[in-house]
């Protein structure tokens, strides 16, 4: 493949490195420590069309493809992970059975306003006892007069406080297979449990869900029964190689931070960059950062061109966020006690990494998966 940027990557590109510059780090410190979701923020990005990168301009996108996505989410999370994983799930996860399934009254109202920025979604997948093992997902939907009740519930759900819709798994059937609903935040028997408080993205609020007799028209049924599982998967390349690029995005941030604290320190007489010691960690973080960003433009690439990229959008999901946590881990060594002090971004960069691990299969499930690839 080329990996040389078309035009219209490279202006996404610059775009995106002006707002993460002159709009983004600037206040990452000041909504990451007020525990506040950076609401302005957010709705600019949707105006700047980051959300409809690779959604079709007829419902106000770009039509520019994920590649341009991965690239403008990367260089959001050089600034703040907070803002970038918020702009991810509304870009990908919780937007895209709205385009594939929904009707034009739920395009008209919710998706073409997400897209704006206008509107905030959240996918409600994980459950208390089911995070990788989607077979244990018990949330059920009974079919009813005009729609399905809704019971269940969900945790660890990105944005939930702050979302006007969600995207939520549920049984169905005799069968009992997965099956996608959307409900609107007023839906009776909706309610927003307990925030979960986290290490890092502190700007992301995350909260409980649970759904108690919640009438969900069929209308409002995204897909076919038992369908849920399967359109999952069909997106599921898409959210490891985005989360690969929210990870060489924090860890570009770190490793920028690194080097310029060590060009600007002083011990012994000269500047700690003149020391072989931190030579060679600067070597290490920018030969991995450069090898991720390689795999998960790869993998964007094959995904955009509807090329097989299950083996490949695993092994940039793995590589990238292994090798960022690595980065930012490092870049706290070179700061030295600097990089315990909440006055530099690097321990931020060092906390909000992490997120990036458990989203779309934890290291050990992609490492199961790509081995059993490897020697099908």
């Amino acid at each position: 493949m080329n990996f040389e940027l078309s035009e219209e990557q490279r202006m996404v590109r610059d775009t995106f490195v002006r707002v993460c510059d002159e709009r983004i780090k600037p206040a990452a410190a000041q909504i990451d420590e007020a525990h506040e979701f950076p609401r302005d923020l957010f709705t600019e990005l949707g105006k700047l069309g980051l959300f409809g990168l690779r959604y079709p301009e007829l419902l106000g996108g770009s039509d520019l493809g994920f590649t341009a996505s991965c690239i403008a989410i990367s260089e959001v999370a050089r600034g703040s992970m907070s803002l970038a994983a918020a702009a991810t799930m509304q870009s990908l996860m919780a937007t895209d059975f709205l385009h594939r399934y929904g009707n034009e009254d739920i395009h008209r109202r919710l998706l073409v306003p997400a897209i704006q920025g206008e509107k905030i979604g959240a996918i409600c997948i994980t459950e208390p006892d089911a995070g990788s093992d989607l077979s244990s997902i018990s949330t059920s939907a009974e079919i009813i007069d005009g729609g399905y009740r809704l019971n269940g519930q969900k945790t660890w759900i990105t944005g939930a406080p702050v979302a006007d819709f969600f995207t939520v798994f549920a049984r169905t059937g005799e069968q009992s297979q997965l099956t996608v609903f959307l409900v609107e935040r007023d839906f009776p028997g909706l309610a927003i449990g307990r925030a979960i408080e986290k290490i890092g993205c502190w700007a992301l609020p995350t909260s409980e869900v649970f759904f108690d007799n919640c009438f969900v028209p069929t209308d409002y049924r995204l897909g076919e029964e038992g369908e849920g599982e399967k359109s999952l998967r069909r997106i599921l390349n898409e959210i490891r190689t985005i989360t690969g690029a929210l990870a060489i995005g924090c860890g570009r941030g770190a490793l920028e931070e690194a080097i310029q604290y060590a060009a600007e320190r002083k011990q012994f007489g000269k500047l700690i960059n003149r020391f072989q010691a931190i030579q060679l960690k600067l070597a290490e973080m920018g030969t991995a950062l450069e090898a991720a960003i390689h795999l998960v433009h790869y993998a964007a690439w094959l995904n955009e061109n509807e090329r097989p990229c299950t083996r490949e959008a695993a092994m940039a999901k793995l590589f990238a966020t292994e090798c960022a946590v690595d980065i930012c881990d490092k870049a706290t060594r070179i700061l030295g006690s600097y990089g315990y002090a909440t006055e530099f971004a690097a321990q931020r960069h060092f906390r909000d990494i992490r997120f990036t691990l458990y989203g779309g299969g934890t290291s050990e499930i992609l490492k199961l998966l790509i081995a059993r690839d490897m020697t099908a």
